[in-house]
C-alpha cells in the first residue's frame, strides 16, 4: 500500500464529497472500494494498494481508520458524529486544501469520474451496489477481497472500455 498516495486520495475525497449531508463512513467505504477495484479493471494495478474485507455490511477497507488517524492528528481533517435520517453518522470534513502530487493527473479525473457516478448515493443505495458486485459477492464473510475478480463482473459493473470495432 501506498499510505501516502492513499492518505491524499482519501484527503481529497473528503475535500470534495466530504461535506454533502449524505456522505458519512459508509459511503466512503464504498467510493474507496469502486475507485480501487474499478481502477484495477482497467489498468489492472492498484490506485493505492488498499486492501478489502468482505464484511455484512460490504467492502470495508483494511487501512482507513489508520489513514484517518493521520489526518486527524495533522489537522487536514475532522471527524464528525452527526445523525442522518435517524441514524448515526460519522463525517470526514477536510479542513485544508489536500497535496496532490501523489496522484497524477489522470488519476484525478479517475477519481473525479467516480465521485461523479457515485457520490450522490446514500449509505443504502452504495451499500446495495456493491453487494451485487462479483468482487463482493464471491468472497466469503471475513475474508480479504480478490482485486482479480473484476475480471468476472457483470456487464452493469464493469467499468472496462471495450475499444470500437476495426472493420
Amino acid at each position: 500500500m501506498n499510505r501516502l498516495k492513499y492518505r491524499q486520495l482519501l484527503h481529497y475525497v473528503c475535500a470534495r464529497v466530504g461535506g454533502l449531508p449524505h456522505v458519512g463512513k459508509t459511503v466512503l467505504f464504498k467510493l474507496l472500494y469502486f475507485m480501487e477495484f474499478d481502477y484495477y479493471e482497467i489498468h489492472e494495478e492498484s490506485l493505492v494498494g488498499e486492501t478489502f474485507r468482505r464484511i455484512p455490511m460490504g467492502p470495508a477497507p483494511c487501512h482507513f481508520d489508520g489513514i484517518l488517524a493521520d489526518l486527524t492528528a495533522s489537522g487536514s481533517v475532522q471527524a464528525v458524529q452527526t445523525q442522518f435520517h435517524g441514524h448515526r453518522q460519522y463525517k470526514y470534513i477536510a479542513l485544508t486544501e489536500p497535496a496532490l502530487d501523489k496522484l497524477t493527473s489522470d488519476e484525478l479525473r479517475f477519481v473525479d469520474r467516480e465521485l461523479g457516478r457515485l457520490a450522490s448515493m446514500n449509505a443504502t443505495q452504495i451499500s446495495d451496489h456493491s453487494h451485487r458486485d462479483v468482487p463482493y459477492v464471491a468472497t466469503k464473510d471475513g475474508e480479504l477481497i480478490d482485486p482479480e475478480l473484476v475480471f468476472y463482473r457483470e456487464p452493469a459493473y464493469s467499468v472496462w472500455e471495450y475499444p470500437p470495432d476495426e472493420d
